[in-house]
């Protein structure tokens, strides 16, 4: 397995997609049913297969992600061949984590307590699992208009 298994709750919002996975190898409900009973272990690879050309797409099309931390965010845009890096600090006792921390980073984004550090690496082996471990590691999928405003900020 490349990645991880999708959760319960994840596998129950793609059960159709689920389903028509298993429809690609001549599975039907029935031999799904006497598969999962009669030989877990295939029944999990089934779902380990499943999971990671879920999580292959999934991080084909992420751009961005974010991780917020009560005194810093780490923003990531993902290339072809690097991740760039933004970290937005703050040295001053507000919790960014919260409403009216965020609302204050928006508004003072030149206040003297705050720093910003920009850097970028070249993956050292492929992009998605690279991409994945930040994710595993906090991070979710954005839009990018954090990334963006802050670079714009910090050129």
């Amino acid at each position: 397995m490349k990645y991880r298994q999708l959760t319960k709750e994840q596998f129950e919002s793609l059960h159709h997609e689920f389903a028509q996975f298993l429809a690609t190898q001549k599975i039907d409900v029935n031999e799904w049913k006497k598969i999962k009973e009669e030989n877990p272990t295939l029944a999990e690879e089934e779902l380990n297969l499943f999971s990671d050309l879920v999580w292959e797409d999934v991080l084909n099309k992420v751009q961005y992600l974010e991780h917020f931390s009560p005194n810093s965010w780490n923003l990531f845009k993902t290339d072809k061949e690097s991740v760039s890096r933004i970290v937005v600090q703050v040295q001053k006792d507000i919790n960014l984590l919260s409403q009216e921390g965020y609302e204050w980073l928006l508004k003072n984004p030149k206040d003297t307590t705050v720093e910003y550090f920009k850097g970028e690496k070249k993956y050292a082996g492929e992009r998605n699992p690279e991409v994945f471990d930040l994710i595993e590691k906090g991070s979710q999928i954005s839009k990018g208009e954090l990334f963006e405003y802050f670079n714009r900020l910090t050129s």
